[in-house]
């Protein structure tokens, strides 16, 4: 009797050496990604909580990939990027994280024309504050426009608040585009003719 307790003592104690041997030699390995830093969970876990939804690898890298690339990339790009960080990640799952993160509201999902989404962070500490696009239909440059005044802030208030009434809709944010010619564009153009 004494012998079986012993033993189930030595194959317990092997099975978590093992484990933790195993944990060691992986995480040399393969790179994994930090769950929490010395300041608690990043910004984007209330959100995820909230809805139901889990805190994920894949979507946390691709959040994090997001939050420092400039522009707007596209699935493509942030998949490339992600991929240096996460090497087991598909671009399917890339694509099925942009959209949660879209429906979530975290992410902008946007169309510039260009046959293809672009995406920026919508909320967070890596975001640009509120803006406008300025998108060129011959280069397809995209400018952010942010320095509205006040006319422009007083007429977008009163446009929003027209609509509310109208009708009875609560609008929490508003997203607009403008389509026209770049300045270089114009340029371009002079000198041809």
């Amino acid at each position: 009797m004494v012998f079986d307790y012993q033993l189930h003592l030595i194959l317990l104690f092997s099975y978590f050496a093992f484990k933790i041997y195993l944990r060691i030699i992986f995480k040399k390995e393969v790179k994994m990604m930090p769950r929490r830093g010395p300041f608690g969970p990043p910004w984007w876990h209330p959100w995820f909580k909230n809805c139901g939804c889990r805190i994920t690898g894949p979507r946390e890298v691709i959040l994090q990939v997001l939050s420092e690339m400039p522009g707007h990339p596209s699935a493509d790009e942030i998949y490339l990027s992600v991929k240096k960080l996460y090497p087991q990640i598909g671009l399917a799952t890339v694509y099925r994280t942009l959209d949660l993160l879209a429906n979530l509201g975290l992410v902008h999902k946007l169309d510039f024309g260009e046959g293809r989404a672009r995406y920026e962070l919508a909320k967070g500490p890596g975001t640009k504050g509120h803006h406008h696009h300025l998108i060129c239909i011959r280069c397809q440059k995209v400018v952010d426009y942010a320095d509205f005044t006040d006319e422009e802030r007083e007429f977008l208030e009163k446009v929003e608040k027209s609509l509310s009434e109208k009708y009875n809709f609560q609008i929490t944010d508003h997203l607009i585009q403008f389509y026209g010619i770049c300045e270089e564009c114009r340029r371009r153009e002079g000198e041809e003719k």
